[in-house]
């Protein structure tokens, strides 16, 4: 039982950072098709990490949720889209984002409403999946939409403070201030009272954060070298 408790872990960490892999080569690519293409992806990853939030897995002896990548994800398609297309674009980005959260979340909450027939399996799933209470779902897309918001802002003071080619340093400096905003303001907001060490979960899931963030910055640092943006 030890070993298979041990080999499901390793698993789990080889999948880890192949999952850290494959989001960012996604948006490298949808980065080379463009702001539409890149903008569409912020949106993408805004609606996983609200839907895989609710799993939760063990990493390196850690109990965590499997959202984390996509919250990175996120961030890392808006400061791309900011640094070559301008701060308007990547505003227009988080306001589709957003709306496109308020779009899952009603019709998430629609399509629990249809009584099953006799032959559907799937309702019990879906509602174990969709019926997230709404102190989650609205504490998740308001403190998504101000750390965008405030990201853009950090981003582009970061732009003027180190030389314009320095990319990488501006994109690690601002996710690391942003997602620490993130972590602390969702799990006071949608989790204070609900788990047993708030403290726990807020260092724990940063951690993750910065792990992603260290892994992901070798994928980005060249990005715009070899990315023909169109």
């Amino acid at each position: 039982m030890a070993l298979s408790n041990v080999s499901r872990d390793q698993m789990n960490e080889l999948l880890f950072f192949g999952h850290i892999a494959l989001v960012i080569g996604f948006i490298l690519y949808a980065y080379r098709l463009g702001s539409v293409a890149l903008s569409a992806m912020v949106a993408l990853q805004a609606i996983l990490a609200n839907l895989f939030v609710v799993k939760q897995m063990s990493l390196f002896g850690w109990s965590v949720t499997c959202s984390d990548v996509f919250a990175i994800g996120g961030i890392l398609g808006l400061n791309l889209l900011q640094e070559t297309w301008g701060r308007e674009m990547a505003s227009k980005a988080i306001r589709a984002s957003l709306l496109a959260m308020l779009f899952f979340a009603a019709m998430s909450q629609i399509h629990l409403l249809y009584a099953p027939n006799s032959a559907d399996t799937t309702q019990s799933a879906f509602q174990a999946i969709f019926s997230s209470s709404p102190r989650i779902v609205i504490s998740s897309i308001a403190v998504y939409y101000l750390v965008q918001k405030i990201d853009v802002s950090v981003f582009s003071f970061l732009k003027k403070l180190f030389h314009e080619r320095v990319l990488a340093v501006r994109l690690v400096l601002s996710l690391l201030f942003s997602q620490l905003l993130d972590t602390v303001l969702f799990s006071f907001l949608g989790l204070y009272g609900l788990v047993e060490s708030l403290f726990d979960i807020i260092v724990v899931s940063y951690l993750v954060k910065c792990l992603v963030i260290a892994s992901s910055s070798a994928f980005v640092a060249g990005a715009k070298k070899w990315v023909k943006t169109t």
